[in-house]
């Protein structure tokens, strides 16, 4: 499916990641789609639809029926110490598993504008992109692949210990409660990072077509004749693109909306519980606190690195506009290619990769700083609110 061109070191690793995310899709029943290689078209599949549904959904009930966690000595004295933390844990547990059910449901609801998306993409890379030759050195599209990878493992790792150091002893159910847990996330993992490897490729083809750009501008510099042709097939394929983005935002703003905000919602109570375990319960922090550590850690690398992927996507399409003002100092240009890098420039001006989910904020690095900020403050909230408890 959608391999890197070259076949370096970083492209093997970043193919093997991809190629790693797709099986474990298909293991766990989240990308309900068999690819045919002679076509190279994606066909939804009833029967991986329905294979999904009826594993998730044993998950989920295993996660329900096997609820080890809040039965661990350690959140036990934070319940009998403070009633509020109980009550905002039961929330947390219903808001979970509220996010998990509605994210698998979506997912296999708007599979049918799944399907026709990435073969749309897929049909860009092979028929127009694989012309091109790529080179890594100026794009992050391998290091975010393997970045992306590597988190999601970190994910799991870190659930597991989560899991295991909170547990003074190991038994039969611990084990069923822990794997269909460990399973369960990993299939939102997973199905989140359909969204970013994918717009992680509209990346790479429009920074591509940055690059041709700059090409296309050193050869005018040079006294060199440039075709009009070129600067319309550069701008159609942009158009496609731009396009292509939108209808990624559209499949999966709810999705990603409930992933980067469960995110910030389990640092915020983590932290809160650690404030009750260690300041009010008196105890001593020990191994628990790297436990502690490790996870908020990982939990923010990863939802650093959903608002990386838009920001990226969106400065590079910001790079777009600036090129093409590259061509204002070329002089003696005719008048075709003139009106043909115009329209390139109006359409830039007029059609901005800018990534709002559901209509209400833009995922960039500043609206990611204004979220983090956010959670701790709604954390210090929460604290003042519940200070003679604590």
């Amino acid at each position: 499916m959608f391999r890197p061109s070259d076949s370096g070191f970083r492209q093997k690793l970043t193919g093997l990641t991809l190629k790693g995310a797709l099986y474990g899709s298909w293991i766990l029943g989240v990308f309900p789609f068999t690819y045919d290689s002679w076509t190279r078209k994606l066909h939804r599949s009833k029967w991986l639809i329905a294979y999904g549904l009826i594993l998730n959904t044993a998950l989920i009930l295993l996660v329900v029926t096997n609820d080890t966690e809040s039965e661990t000595p350690l959140k036990m004295q934070v319940f009998h110490r403070n009633a509020l933390a109980e009550q905002v844990n039961g929330i947390h547990d219903i808001q979970s598993l509220s996010m998990v059910s509605i994210m698998l449901l979506r997912g296999f609801w708007k599979s049918g504008d799944i399907e026709k998306l990435l073969n749309e993409l897929q049909d860009l890379q092979h028929r127009h992109f694989r012309h091109f030759s790529f080179v890594e050195e100026g794009s992050h599209f391998d290091s975010f692949v393997m970045y992306k990878g590597l988190s999601i493992v970190l994910e799991i790792l870190s659930m597991l210990i989560l899991e295991l150091g909170m547990s003074p002893f190991f038994s039969a159910q611990l084990f069923i409660g822990v794997t269909s847990l460990c399973l369960m996330i990993l299939s939102v993992l997973l199905g989140a990072s359909h969204f970013h490897l994918a717009l992680a490729f509209v990346y790479r083809n429009v920074w591509t077509v940055n690059r041709e750009l700059l090409r296309l501008v050193n050869k005018l510099a040079n006294g060199e004749t440039v075709k009009s042709e070129r600067v319309d097939y550069l701008l159609n394929l942009y158009h496609r693109l731009f396009k292509l983005s939108n209808r990624l935002i559209s499949v999966y703003d709810y999705q990603m909306v409930m992933v980067m905000a469960s995110f910030l919602i389990a640092n915020v109570l983590g932290i809160y519980f650690f404030i009750i375990y260690s300041i009010s319960l008196k105890n001593n922090l020990d191994i628990k606190i790297v436990v502690f550590i490790q996870a908020l850690v990982i939990n923010m690398v990863d939802f650093w690195l959903n608002v990386e992927i838009c920001d990226l996507t969106e400065r590079t399409g910001r790079q777009t506009s600036t090129i093409l003002k590259l061509f204002n100092d070329i002089e003696n240009i005719e008048e075709k290619l003139e009106r043909s890098i115009s329209d390139f420039a109006l359409y830039c001006s007029h059609r901005r990769l800018r990534f709002q989910h559901c209509g209400l904020f833009y995922v960039n690095y500043e609206m990611g700083f204004r979220m983090a900020i956010t959670s701790f403050l709604y954390l210090l909230f929460l604290i003042q609110f519940d200070f003679w408890n604590l």
